[in-house]
């Protein structure tokens, strides 16, 4: 066969292949059915749970088998994505009505994670099989092949309830997110009652029946009068807060209790928050708080935070409102996929789409049902007859030769063949029109059927299958009939599963904290070698002042609102604020730097530390290990960014030495090879922090400076070289970039 080239724009079977991918993400994986609210792997889960008859009144079934079958059948995307699935929809804290009945660990509101799913067990829960499961079995949805067109799955759920709604939604698709916050069971059901029978409702009549989101943490809505036009454009911002009490504690202390927290914090947030708690504490933005205890239980959620006697409640309330995520915002965005695409949709929308669903699963179901009824009908009036012909029934029987025979003469009325006692039967033979349905089950009727009570069952049943086809036929034929049914189901469904509100609505006042200047105190800040900072006061200091000389790297006195300079060997600058070291006792072991800073101890060596209001002060020189050096002004330094690059440095250069110039008069640089150069600070220029240098010293091939000493007039310095004692200001006055004076140790 002859090859065929077929050639096409790269650039347009990119951006094809591009946008096929991202509508399966978005319709087949992270959006959910506005109609059942469910995304697919949760559907395909929920009808795996059923098709393996893993009911509400059944036992538990590992979950390992769940997602085994979901992931071979329907879901062929991983097994982690699915058992996600399955513990989120078994946890009543993100879920407001859980669909999975877990059983085992399926982790916690504080974050811990599910245990593994060989471990764990789980089956539907009963409001599953009742309102989204129940009616698969009469045809109500349609069914698509499988993956692999082994197996056939609901293309939809046929769920009784705006799950969307009521349980919310979260996924990231491609280039679009949805995030639907979870409501009220009975605060939806009632709003679709009222948008069925009138559908002209808008969303803000609707919103008499749905106040809000309703989140199973509980907290505060605190910006009510925003809902509307979330609600009326499917996108905006809700204001969450915690719930907050005082209670009288020990000693006279002030208890403030935490209760309930934003649907936000749920995981790792409620440790965050401890977190986030303990450093206004340990930074002095409060000193209110004696002690922190997370005392959650099974009974929910209660954080206590114990204060002194004398605290301000109210301030302090605002200062965890502004300082930490007990006040957060939840992002709506109320994308779903609508009749087979991504739209944002509004309140009023979902109602449509939700009610619209409801009708068409309904009138399926209700001319399923009464298909079967009239079946139903014509085979009971078929059996009525024969009992009262049965004499007649019984003489073509045993007149007949096979069963063809006799089924041909009580349909048609053909008696070829058929022996009769008189011709009377013959006669009223002949005159028999039963349908096929008939004749088949007046064949299979079996003789007990002829007992006078099994007769009058059989006229009671008759009577009830002819009242069940005028029932259907009127909720067919009439839309008022049919939305009376759905709102009696509806009505079931709440009364079994609804809840009280436990999210509260409100308009809350915009929290004010002014936050209190920390008293500026006198003290040192002390760093020893392996990095650790910590800082003491002036008393304590002067009591350990000897060992705090010996032991520490870098010590100085500062302000306790200044910052700290960390000047580094690969020429940076690192800020610290001094509020974020921890001021404690003299043998506390301080905090690492790297914690506090961009300082990284595994990447560079500090040089050089000091306050920023002495950086003000003075002048720096920098000297670098191939003798390159510079004044730079300290004014240079006074940056807001946290990280700076203090020099330049040239291919394979470091900083060796940084220092604020005072009174020094002289420079002496020390190199490798023992040659020593003393030479006055007038000749380094002043240059800027971004230049380079000039040569101090002109060494030779691989030498390079060790040592750097700052000398001052009439101030004697001492420097110890092998076994030799050097007086460094006696060293011989040169210029700078001479070579310098070899000195023998």
């Amino acid at each position: 066969m002859e090859e065929t080239i077929l050639r096409t724009e790269y650039s347009e079977v990119m951006e094809q292949s591009y946008i096929d991918y991202a509508m399966s993400v978005i319709v087949a994986r992270a959006l959910p059915d506005v109609r059942d609210g469910l995304k697919p792997v949760q559907r395909r889960t929920l009808y795996d749970m059923s098709e393996l008859k893993i009911r509400p009144d059944g036992p538990y079934r590992k979950c390992a088998r769940i997602v085994g079958d979901t992931m071979g059948k329907y879901h062929p995307h991983g097994d982690s994505s699915i058992y996600d699935a399955l513990v989120v929809m078994a946890q009543d804290f993100k879920k407001g009505l859980p669909m999975v009945d877990g059983h085992g660990n399926f982790g916690s509101i504080e974050g811990d994670s599910a245990a593994a799913m060989r471990y764990t067990e789980a089956r539907l829960a009963k409001v599953t099989q009742e309102a989204f499961l129940a009616d698969l079995d009469k045809d109500v949805v349609d069914f698509m092949p499988n993956f692999d067109e082994t197996e056939k799955e609901p293309v939809v759920l046929p769920v009784k309830i705006p799950n969307i709604l009521i349980n919310g939604a979260e996924g990231i698709a491609v280039g679009m997110a949805t995030s639907i916050p979870p409501h009220n069971v009975g605060e939806v059901i009632d709003g679709l009652k009222a948008y069925m029978q009138d559908p002209t409702l808008s969303t803000r009549q609707l919103m008499k029946y749905v106040k809000g989101p309703d989140f199973p943490t509980g907290g505060i809505v605190c910006n009510k009068d925003d809902l509307k036009e979330i609600y009326e454009t499917g996108v905006g911002k809700i204001k969450l807060r915690g719930k907050v009490d005082v209670e009288k504690g020990k000693n006279g202390h002030v208890n403030i209790v935490i209760s309930e927290i934003p649907y936000t914090m749920i995981g790792t947030g409620i440790s965050k928050f401890l977190m986030d708690v303990a450093a206004l504490a340990e930074t002095k933005k409060t000193n209110d708080i004696v002690d922190i205890t997370n005392q959650s239980g099974k009974e929910g959620i209660r954080i206590v935070i114990e204060c002194k006697r004398d605290t301000d409640t109210e301030q302090f309330i605002n200062m965890l409102y502004k300082k930490t995520k007990l006040e957060d915002t939840f992002g709506v965005n109320m994308l779903a996929v609508a009749s087979g695409r991504p739209e944002t949709l509004s309140l009023d929308q979902i109602f449509k789409h939700c009610a619209d669903f409801q009708f068409e699963v309904a009138t399926r179901k209700y001319t399923n049902l009464l298909a079967k009824e009239q079946e139903k009908r014509e085979v009971e009036e078929g059996l009525i007859k024969a009992c009262n012909l049965i004499d007649l029934i019984i003489e073509i029987l045993r007149g007949s030769t096979d069963r063809a025979m006799a089924k041909k003469c009580l349909v048609e009325g053909i008696t070829d063949g058929i022996r009769f006692k008189s011709k009377e039967s013959k006669l009223m033979a002949q005159q028999l029109m039963f349908t096929e349905r008939q004749a088949n089950a007046i064949l299979e009727m079996r003789l007990y059927k002829l007992i006078g009570l099994e007769i009058n069952a059989l006229l009671k049943e008759h009577e009830e299958t002819v009242a069940n086809i005028y029932r259907y036929e009127d909720i067919l034929s009439s839309r008022s009939s049919m939305t009376q049914v759905l709102i009696e189901e509806l009505d079931g469904i709440k009364k079994a599963y609804g809840q009280k509100r436990k999210t509260e609505i409100t308009n809350a006042e915009e929290a004010v904290y002014v936050e209190k200047k920390a008293e500026e105190i006198d003290v040192y800040f002390m760093m020893d070698r392996f990095g650790y900072a910590r800082l003491i006061d002036v008393p304590t200091y002067e009591r350990n002042k000897e060992t705090a000389d010996e032991e520490s790297k870098f010590l100085f006195k500062l302000k306790s609102q200044a910052k700290v300079c960390i000047f580094t060997a690969s020429g940076q600058m690192h800020t610290i604020k001094v509020e974020d070291v921890p001021l404690g006792k003299f043998r506390d072991k301080g905090v690492p730097i790297d914690n506090i800073s961009n300082y990284k101890s595994e990447e560079d060596v500090i040089i050089y530390a000091c306050s920023q209001s002495e950086v003000n002060l003075y002048r720096l020189i920098f000297v670098t290990k191939n003798s390159f050096c510079k004044i730079v002004d300290g004014g240079e330094f006074d940056v807001s960014k946290r990280t700076v690059a203090a020099t330049k440095l040239n291919d394979g250069d470091e900083v060796i030495s940084v220092n604020a110039l005072n009174d020094a008069t002289s420079v002496v640089l020390k190199s490798k090879d023992g040659y020593f150069l003393r030479f006055a600070v007038d000749e380094i220029p002043t240059m800027k922090k971004t230049a380079a240098g000039v040569k101090g010293m002109n060494l030779s091939a691989k030498d390079e400076i060790d040592e750097v000493f700052y000398i001052q007039n009439a101030v004697e310095s001492i420097y110890e070289y092998g076994e030799r004692q050097i007086e460094l200001q006696k060293l011989k006055l040169n210029h700078r970039a001479a070579k310098g004076t070899k000195v023998r140790g």
